[in-house]
């Protein structure tokens, strides 16, 4: 069977993308997902996928049923759903995206897409603030949101909208907590989080098992583990890999990374759990310092716990530059993984 593999040149991408919106008889799309985990699938994705998510999202961000979107600038890698999507979305509205910048002879974008780790780097910039703080919306995936640089954002005038999705959903299919028009959600016996409807993928390719395994009765089984509030808001806990038991004690890492993110010696943190002898798995702090500040140890151990069990607070500190990140900005959990385990501070 023929599919169709977006390019990573965005320029041709587009034109992929578009013959493949125009054909009679489209072939599916392949969309190989980034491996943050250190294990890439390959995702079969039909065009009335793609396309229920497109209009879904149109109606979301106008809140008009008829809306049809607008134009969207390109800036992550086109080869993975979300770049395909900010893609397919400018084209079905009627535009060619802006690539690699938020504005050109033809236009400004009103619509982009990033990911946590490009927005928290663009609010140094003051051309890139402005440029987002004059969209309609600024999409924000791939990755869990902090709620102080959501907030940071916010008071500049950047309309941020937090989307939670995967490429076995056509991209974000649940905007700031609630589903987008037609994507079901429920949460199983286990906690873990049931995405269901018509952006659904087909399966994944030369992968029976894992098809299987995933894809249940018409619902993809995701890694997640969620909530849902009394009005069906959808609080997304982690990821069901993300809660290890260190010393016996069940220890959340989003949780904790959350407390790290408030502490002044902290700009970005991630977290890990490492074999230990003598705790089972140890918990380690993975830490990009505030500009001119030095994190140690007992400081942010303390931090945690005041807010937290004291169980809960990393045992060991790793200082670095910058997190690992993957091709297309999120970060490398499996390159934090090896940092936790080979790093000391």
């Amino acid at each position: 069977m023929d599919f169709l593999r977006p390019s990573e040149t965005p320029a041709e991408a587009v034109q992929q993308l578009r013959d493949w919106l125009d054909a009679t008889a489209p072939v599916p799309l392949l969309i190989e997902t980034s491996g943050s985990t250190g294990h890439p699938k390959r995702v079969v994705l039909t065009r009335d996928a793609v396309l229920a998510s497109v209009h879904a999202s149109a109606t979301r961000l106008a809140g008009s049923p008829d809306a049809t979107g607008g134009r969207w600038a390109l800036v992550l890698p086109s080869s993975y759903v979300a770049g395909v999507q900010v893609i397919v979305r400018s084209l079905v509205a009627g535009h060619d995206p802006v690539l690699g910048a938020f504005a050109d002879a033809d236009g400004p974008a009103a619509f982009t897409s990033l990911v946590p780790t490009q927005l928290h780097r663009m609010m140094d910039s003051p051309d890139d603030v402005a440029a987002l703080a004059a969209m309609d919306a600024v999409l924000l995936g791939g990755g869990p949101v902090d709620a102080g640089l959501r907030a940071r954002a916010e008071a500049v005038g950047i309309r941020v909208v937090a989307t939670y999705g995967a490429s076995e959903t056509a991209g974000g299919c649940v905007y700031d907590g609630h589903p987008l028009d037609g994507v079901g959600v429920a949460i199983d016996a286990t906690g873990r989080v049931r995405l269901g409807g018509p952006t659904i993928f087909s399966g994944y390719l030369d992968d029976d098992a894992l098809t299987a395994e995933t894809l249940v009765d018409g619902w993809y089984v995701t890694n997640d583990l969620g909530t849902l509030d009394h009005d069906g808001r959808l609080k997304i806990l982690g990821r069901a890999d993300d809660v290890v038991v260190s010393g016996g004690v069940n220890v959340p890492l989003p949780a904790v990374r959350t407390a790290l993110l408030t502490h002044v010696d902290v700009d970005q943190a991630e977290l890990a759990g490492v074999d230990s002898v003598e705790w089972g798995t140890e918990v380690v702090a993975v830490v990009v310092p505030a500009a001119g500040r030095t994190p140690e140890l007992d400081a942010l151990r303390n931090h945690v716990a005041a807010t937290h069990p004291r169980a809960w607070a990393p045992r060991r500190l790793v200082v670095v530059d910058a997190l690992p990140l993957l091709g297309n900005g999120k970060v490398d959990r499996t390159g934090v993984r090896a940092l936790a385990a080979g790093g000391a501070a």
